[in-house]
């Protein structure tokens, strides 16, 4: 996180509400103009986006940037890499009668990197135990997207008693699931180089229309400006690399333990998920069109499913 970003949350603490008014940059400088112009207008699109329903918690000695709203049983969403917290926005109104809260992971959005550089799934889990506890939330559903999905089924691992229900979207965690594109850059030294020197707003266009299904028009204008200003937030890009080669323990074979009634919400495009045949007594809900970013391409179908299934009557699993 830059010096200025750490003057301005720094001295919010935990619950605290900042609104930043700056014009949002959205056009692309770099090819034209240096670096330090462009690295101003980035800050300016990137601190926009805390506004009136902002909040930050101290935790592990890093400001957590979240928000929070409703009331009734506490849901977390979590979002995928890359993303932040906004992916979330038109779920989280369906969501009305839900304390629903949304947290941007460690090394993304307008929380930013973590200064050990550990994007291990484990610690993220551990991150987001800190993080309820820094708010005071003893357990709650869990729902996670891709990254977060990943990190969701790691938690309902390592802290069972803290899951109410477990949903998952289009997770990761299966070695054989394939990559997107940006990850695989990330991982491959050239492709390294290319990322820092080539990203642009029009290649965060390409990359989020090649992620999303049938429904193209999601991607638009605010879709762009808001993921490329927090890709190219300070230290957000070195993240995204940091985590991409990160090297992660599979434990996939420890899954079926998991305790939780679990919903997995799959799209039909999406390939390498086993969480249904391997959690027992699992639901799953096949979106027949979307892509990677369902909470973005359909958060109606999305809020529906969730609703259905954090209100309906379950029978507690072995363990709970």
């Amino acid at each position: 996180m830059d010096t200025l970003a750490l003057l301005r949350i720094g001295m919010l603490g935990t619950c605290s509400v900042y609104k930043v008014t700056m014009l949002p940059i959205s056009l692309d400088w770099a090819p034209c103009i240096g670096n330090t112009v462009t690295i101003m207008s980035q800050r300016a699109a990137a601190d926009d986006y805390i506004d009136r329903d902002s909040r930050f918690a101290i935790v592990e000695g890093r400001n957590i940037h979240y928000k929070r709203a409703g009331t009734g049983p506490s849901v977390l969403l979590l979002h995928g890499s890359g993303s932040s917290l906004q992916c979330f926005d038109q779920v989280a109104v369906g969501l009305s009668a839900f304390d629903v809260i949304r947290p941007d992971l460690p090394g993304f959005g307008l929380t930013g990197p973590r200064a050990d550089r550990d994007y291990r799934i484990q610690t993220f889990a551990n991150t987001v135990a800190a993080f309820l506890d820094s708010i005071g939330v003893a357990k709650a559903s869990v729902v996670g997207n891709s990254l977060g999905g990943n990190v969701a089924w790691n938690f309902a691992l390592d802290y069972p008693r803290r899951v109410d229900r477990l949903v998952l979207i289009n997770a990761t965690g299966y070695p054989g699931k394939s990559l997107p594109l940006a990850l695989r850059l990330a991982r491959n030294p050239i492709g390294r180089v290319l990322l820092r020197r080539l990203s642009s707003r029009s290649a965060t266009e390409r990359n989020l229309r090649s992620a999303v299904g049938s429904r193209k028009s999601v991607v638009d204008d605010a879709m762009v400006d808001r993921v490329y200003a927090m890709l190219t937030r300070t230290g957000n890009q070195e993240a995204f690399i940091d985590f991409a080669n990160t090297e992660q323990i599979d434990r996939t074979t420890e899954i079926a333990a998991i305790a939780a009634p679990t919903l997995v919400l799959r799209s039909a495009s999406v390939d390498g998920q086993h969480f249904t045949r391997d959690i027992p007594g699992s639901l799953e809900r096949i979106h027949p069109s979307g892509g990677h970013l369902l909470p973005d391409e359909d958060p109606e179908w999305v809020a529906s499913a969730l609703v259905n299934f954090l209100t309906e009557a379950t029978s507690p699993k072995k363990g709970q």
